[in-house]
């Protein structure tokens, strides 16, 4: 029986795994796709922006979100579940892609692919690690020589960069577009040099990649995870202690744009990894997407408001353990 290939798309927050996911629907060549989008926090911002995006099997019936905590820590209570409802639908997919929380670790995941209820009926095509490459070559993930020669040097970003990267069976290298030539192969190579024989980094824009080459790995990694090292491999589990993430609430704004100040002014001032979400926007019959990663913003109208939704903004924030969420609230509501 031929097994469903599954793609798992992993990458650090705010690298592009969603207009990754959102460019693989609108070109996939009439295969029918399952969507399971996970994410850290309680509210599922991905998820609504995908239901969004207008393309054909991007509706809310279409995708699977799993909201409030990584996949890799909730493999037996949701994921496997997940699948099997998947697997037994009476039309099954042809193919599955799973959007991984930008802090989970792909290897448990992949591991989970071993478990009886479902090793027989999908594997694991590939894992895609979205890389932001701006932020990369800035060392946003990297530790200084003075933090490693602390002895009790501890850097969760990195350990989650470089898991993400030793499991992946591709790189691709988004938002290239923002660094010149000479940085982005500079980054190239340095990534190049931690992967495994075989791996490939593409530099892409928005995550435009041919959806053949990203849905066509064959990698089978279930069957290679030794081949995948983890920073966690000789733990029983792990946990996500290092993250925090909590959402807040605004009323209608009159200026997006003096929120989109007052966000890039809290995340200077505090340790935001990202930011995403909503506004109700006065006189607007439409959402308003507002997206941070660092002090990059991107802000758009998505779609109309429905009728039974209530016209207030959402933003969810993530960030390391000890965020000032009073403090953070205050500025970005400008109290």
């Amino acid at each position: 029986m031929r097994k469903i290939p599954v793609t798992v798309i992993t990458g650090f927050l705010g690298a592009g795994k969603t207009t990754l996911v959102r460019h693989l629907l609108a070109h996939n060549q009439g295969r029918r796709i399952a969507l399971i989008v996970n994410e850290f926090g309680d509210i599922g911002v991905d998820g609504q922006l995908l239901a969004a995006c207008g393309v054909a099997g991007c509706t809310e019936d279409d995708i699977i979100e799993l909201a409030n905590g990584c996949l890799c820590c909730t493999v037996a209570d949701e994921f496997l579940p997940t699948m099997q409802a998947l697997l037994d639908r009476p039309n099954p997919p042809d193919h599955i892609v799973i959007e991984t929380s930008g802090l989970a670790l792909p290897k448990p995941l992949v591991k989970a692919f071993h478990w009886p209820e479902i090793r027989s009926r999908v594997t694991v095509d590939g894992v895609v690690a979205v890389v932001d490459a701006p932020a990369a070559a800035a060392g946003r993930f990297a530790s200084t020589p003075e933090e490693m020669a602390r002895p009790d040097h501890d850097n969760p970003l990195e350990e989650v960069f470089e898991d993400q990267l030793a499991c992946a069976d591709l790189i691709l290298l988004n938002k290239s577009d923002l660094l010149e030539t000479g940085a982005l192969e500079a980054l190239r190579a340095g990534i190049a040099a931690r992967l495994r024989p075989g791996v490939k980094t593409l530099a892409t824009h928005m995550s435009a990649v041919d959806p053949l080459v990203v849905l066509g790995l064959s990698a089978a990694a279930e069957e290679d995870l030794a081949a995948r090292p983890s920073h966690h491999d000789a733990e029983d589990g792990h946990d996500h202690d290092d993250f925090e993430s909590f959402a807040l609430h605004l009323p209608m704004v009159d200026d997006p744009a003096m929120v989109e100040s007052r966000a890039v002014a809290a995340i200077a001032a505090h340790d935001i990894l990202r930011l995403k979400g909503f506004l109700a926007v006065t006189g607007k019959p439409a959402r308003h997407v507002i997206q941070a990663v660092g002090t990059r913003v991107e802000r758009y109208f998505d779609r109309p408001w429905k009728a039974d939704e209530e016209r207030v903004g959402t933003l969810v924030v993530i960030g390391r353990t000890g965020l000032d969420r009073a403090a953070i609230e205050a500025a970005i509501k400008g109290l």
